[in-house]
Order: structure tokens, then sequence, then C-alpha cells
């Protein structure tokens, strides 16, 4: 909480800046409930929406994004019904469903002694140079690059503790990492190619994990060993070794994203969902030959 408080001091403090400090003390006190009382994953993922909602309603969209092939896609005034009488903005909508994403993505990240504030930090440093150099000069990309660099530092201080052996781990609350990065990618000019790109992998990661579960008949909120760190530690890779495996790739993405352009960068979105999906199928296929060799 006191990577948002401490940002805030950098900021004019209106409705959204406010709303973003209120709605993250929400996401901390939920986190420290479910880890005293083990809430419903059903219950966490409403907060989360309602969280996220708070904070968008108060101005926080997504009103465009560059297009890969050219111009700009504008989303400003388009509206979609929802239960056929209250009436919401695309922009808003996909403000919500973005922030939510990264909260849930990060939180399935943290499988392994320090791989998930590592790629917060990754993630944090890179939003920041990406908002100083699309635009130093304005007063909104200095203050977002301002918040991503406390963010960034808040998470390696945490990454002390909790790099292998861990004494210290993340709950649920660890979520505000995630919902802070989230927002700091809208309100850093929209910069979502660059946050998804340099989160390819646990994004990759997610996306199969949820189309994994779904086609299963499972619960996508139930947690299980099917991701990318599990299969990593079942071949025989160690703690340290998984962890830097996520920090190097974020890295590597990262400073691609600040170097290509949109088209570019959804390409190399596209490479990263297919090759982290196939390095999963590949997981999967060799672990259940093996389980079916050592059964005969």
């Amino acid at each position: 909480m006191g990577i948002l408080a401490a940002s805030v001091l950098f900021l004019p403090m209106d409705r959204i800046f406010v709303s973003i400090l209120f709605a993250g003390l929400l996401v901390v006190i939920v986190g420290l409930l479910d880890d005293r009382y083990d809430l419903s994953p059903y219950l966490r993922f409403l907060t989360n929406i309602f969280a996220a909602a708070f904070v968008v309603f108060q101005g926080l969209t997504v009103p465009f994004i560059t297009n890969p092939f050219g111009g700009i896609l504008h989303f400003d005034g388009l509206i979609a019904p929802i239960l056929n009488t209250t009436i919401v903005s695309i922009p808003a909508i996909l403000a919500v469903v973005w922030i939510v994403w990264v909260m849930n993505m990060l939180n399935w990240s943290k499988g392994v002694d320090g791989q998930m504030p590592g790629i917060a930090a990754v993630a944090a440093i890179i939003i920041g140079i990406a908002s100083l150099r699309l635009n130093a000069v304005d007063p909104l990309n200095v203050h977002a690059a301002i918040m991503a660099f406390i963010i960034a530092g808040a998470s390696i201080g945490f990454l002390v503790f909790n790099f292998y052996p861990a004494k210290i781990f993340p709950g649920y609350s660890a979520t505000i990492l995630g919902f802070s990065i989230g927002i700091l990618s809208i309100l850093s000019s929209v910069k979502l190619a660059t946050a998804i790109l340099v989160l390819g992998v646990p994004t990759a990661d997610a996306a199969f994990t949820v189309i994994r579960r779904i086609l299963a008949k499972k619960s996508p909120f139930r947690h299980d060993r099917g991701h990318l760190h599990h299969h990593l530690l079942n071949i025989g890779w160690g703690q340290k070794r998984i962890a830097f495996f996520y920090w190097a790739v974020s890295i590597l993405l990262g400073l691609i994203s600040l170097a290509l352009s949109s088209k570019g960068k959804l390409f190399a979105i596209i490479l990263v969902l297919v090759v982290v999906s196939g390095v999963i199928l590949t997981f999967k296929f060799i672990l259940k030959e093996e389980t079916i060799i050592k059964s005969k």
C-alpha cells in the first residue's frame, strides 16, 4: 500500500488518483483477509472487478489503442448495453478487463520463490522508461514514470526477502502489484502492447491455463499444477534457475518492446503466445509418456 500512498504524493489530488489509493487499499485488505481466512476465489475475483471498476468509473479508461497496421483505434463514444438497460462505455470495459487480468495473471506467477516480484520489477521499469521516451515533458507521463520506478523499487525490496530460499512469501495481497502495473500501463498513454509483451510469458501461461481448465470442465479459478513453472520443476529445474529464466525472458521482451513498432509488438506477442503454449503442451506430452512407461 505504501507504493500507492507514495506515488499519490507526486500527483494532482483529483478523483482518479484518490480512487487509486482507496481501491488499492481494498485490494490489500482483501488479500490479508484471504491469507487469514482463505476466502472463496469467486469472492476474490468479484473484489478485483470492484476495485478496478472503482478506479475506471472515476475516469481511468482505455480511450484508444495504436492500430498495429497504422493509425489509431478510438473507442470514445462506443457503448455496450448491459442487461438491456445499463449502458457502459467500451473504454471502461476494456480498462476493467485489463486491470483484473493483470492482477490475476501476476498472482499466478508466484509459484516459485522470487518469480513474481522479479517479473513485476522488470515490467514496472520498462513501463517507466517507455513513459519517459514517449513524451518526457508531459507531466502525466513523468508522474507515471515516477510511480513505475517506485513500484519497481518496492518489488525489488520484497524480492530480497522472497528469493530462494524465501523468508517472506507473497499472499493474495500481492495482487496490489498487478493492480498497480495494470493501472500504470493505462495511465502512461495506454502502453498496453508494451505491458503485454514484457509480461509475455506469464500472459501466455495464464491464457493457456484458463483455456485448459475450461476445456477440462474445471473452474478457471481453482489452482492446479499445470503452470509452466510447475512443468519446469517437474523436469528438474531448481527454483533459482526458474526465477532467473522468467526474469531474463521478461528483460529481453521488455527491451524488444522498446525497440519495436506497434505492428512488430503484435507479431512478437503472437509468437510468444504460440511458443509458450507449445512448450507447455510438449511438457505435458513428455510427462504423460513418462507416466505411462513407469506404470508398465
